[in-house]
């Protein structure tokens, strides 16, 4: 059965207590390393921003197809798939960001995790708790019931065929 190329959920824009964005969030301030022993991906989730201040509550807070919006160069750092695993564990359905770092960006694409750049997504008005679409194959990005529109770059159609099949190892079967 193919999975959307087009999705709709709930956004949170991940920015500091001031309302500015938040740049370079690493892998230890997505998922810290005193919880790396964990191996359960359905378990991974809880611990998702525990070393993110001011987000420390979002496991508790975000629901099944709801989806990220970030800054720059989110994910840098460790090769963690913890980091990539907690949002799957969660329900976070994707994330879009003006960048990401390199490690996170392969590792959530191998996952099967859609991960969209959307350079201007911070600059855009978009707020946490508004609903969007996305168009996955498009990049397209628009806030419902409203005109609001981001364009990200669309999923590669390697990416696409990685996201239908579930992960990478699926893929490659």
């Amino acid at each position: 059965m193919a999975k959307p190329t087009k999705i709709e959920g709930r956004i949170w824009v991940i920015r500091d207590e001031s309302g500015s964005r938040i740049d370079n969030i690493d892998t230890d301030m997505i998922y810290h390393n005193k919880h790396l022993a964990v191996t359960d991906i359905d378990e991974m989730g809880q611990y998702i921003f525990g070393n993110l201040d001011g987000w420390k509550d979002f496991p508790k807070k975000v629901q099944q197809g709801d989806i990220l919006v970030v800054g720059r160069n989110f994910g840098s750092g460790s090769s963690r798939q913890h980091a990539v695993d907690g949002f799957t564990a969660l329900g976070v359905q994707a994330i879009v960001g003006e960048s990401f770092g390199s490690i996170y960006w392969r590792n959530a694409v191998n996952a099967g995790v859609p991960v969209l750049e959307a350079p201007d997504i911070m600059a855009s008005g978009i707020e946490s708790g508004q609903v969007v679409t996305i168009d996955l194959e498009s990049g397209g990005i628009e806030v419902k019931d409203s005109c609001k529109r981001v364009q990200a770059k669309p999923m590669s159609q390697v990416q696409r065929e990685i996201y239908q099949a579930g992960g990478l190892f699926e893929y490659a079967k």
